[in-house]
């Protein structure tokens, strides 16, 4: 059974960094698109990056030049690099596996990052 695993959320003040991590236990992910969500409260859950089995990368506007999507294909897990956080950026963060030829998709529990003073 596939579980993917998150940690590094937390309470950071504004312009703080943090750093998340998912692994995923199981066979191998390297065809896997990896990606990272998040949902506010009473907000639909976004799309926040996503990279590609290839290495391409998307992000969303609002963390463009501030976020950064990694993978280790080796390691079964994707990274995202968060600096000069903001208030706004205050929510639940998902990770995503996707296999676009099989449709297989896996989620994580979620971890909470808060940007407060």
């Amino acid at each position: 059974q596939v579980q993917l695993v998150e940690s590094g959320g937390g309470l950071v003040q504004p312009g703080g960094s943090l750093r998340l991590s998912c692994a995923a236990s199981g066979s191998s992910f390297s065809i896997y698109a990896m990606g990272w969500y998040r949902q506010a409260p009473g907000k639909q859950r976004d799309l926040v990056a996503i990279i590609g089995s290839g290495g391409t990368i998307n992000y969303a506007d609002s963390v463009k030049g501030r976020f950064t999507i990694s993978r280790d294909n080796a390691k079964n897990t994707v990274y995202l690099q968060m600096n000069s956080l903001k208030p706004e950026d205050t929510a639940v963060y998902y990770c995503n596996f996707r296999n676009w030829a099989t449709r297989n998709v896996y989620w994580g529990q979620g971890t909470q990052v808060t940007v407060s003073s």
